[in-house]
């Protein structure tokens, strides 16, 4: 297995244009509880996508990844700092942020560290919001070809921590105050036949699995099960559940 500090530097160009982005009702429910719009973090921001949101709502966004390659990616705005750094040790002044952001990442941190650096640099009673999504789905019979490709054909190639998104992030806690959360949220998109193809790509159990088998290619051999089920030139509806957490940053 990949060193799991750092899985996706060397696929950022596909990881950006293969990964789904995250609906807006998803963040109008993190900014609803978000009174104060002064500084934001984006910890483990990739290549930017949720950081350039932020940057509509804050007046300052600090973004961190220890991905270089992926802040290389990332857009340039005038209000959003990139730099590289580790989750769990930051060089943030102490109570800085009113909103700490962490979108799928936050099953690779050592979250009792990483619990100590949001009590240090979150504001008190600022905002920690958590999310993930889970294993992408669309029509039958396309649906038992992911999952078994999921499950058995790169099944023992995922790192210990994607335990976590199959478990719907519920054994990720902070022992933070909890904020119930309004409704459930969902990524839907349409993609080709091309574009699935692209994001299986960038899974890091596929990664893990060219790295021990590097004349194999995995994922060519799933499109060829789904493509008999696709109509060339046509887009399908793909949907990924999110898993959200809110919570309050303790005094």
């Amino acid at each position: 297995m990949r060193d799991t500090r750092d899985l996706f530097s060397d696929d950022s160009g596909n990881y950006l244009r293969f990964r789904p982005t995250y609906p807006k009702a998803l963040f109008e429910e993190i900014f609803r509880h978000t009174k104060a719009r002064d500084k934001a973090w984006d910890c483990a921001t990739g290549n930017g996508q949720v950081a350039s949101v932020l940057a509509s709502y804050f007046k300052q966004v600090m973004a961190s990844d220890i991905s270089q390659n992926q802040l290389d990616s990332a857009p340039s705005l005038t209000n959003v700092n990139y730099l590289k750094s580790a989750a769990e040790t930051t060089p943030f002044m102490d109570d800085t942020f009113d909103l700490i952001a962490v979108a799928q990442a936050a099953h690779w941190f050592n979250l009792e560290d990483f619990r100590k650096e949001v009590v240090r640099v979150g504001k008190p009673n600022g905002i920690l919001a958590v999310w993930g999504y889970g294993l992408i789905s669309t029509e039958d019979p396309i649906n038992g070809f992911i999952r078994d490709f999921y499950g058995n054909q790169v099944g023992r190639y995922w790192n210990p921590e994607r335990r976590h998104l199959d478990n719907e992030y519920k054994h990720i806690s902070f022992g933070f105050e909890e904020i119930e959360v309004a409704q459930n949220f969902e990524i839907v998109c349409s993609w080709s036949l091309k574009h699935l193809e692209g994001y299986l790509r960038t899974w890091s159990a596929v990664g893990n699995y060219v790295l021990e088998n590097p004349d194999e290619d995995p994922v060519s051999l799933v499109i060829s099960k789904i493509a008999p089920f696709w109509e060339e030139k046509t887009k399908k509806e793909m949907k990924f559940p999110i898993y959200l957490s809110i919570s309050k940053i303790p005094n």
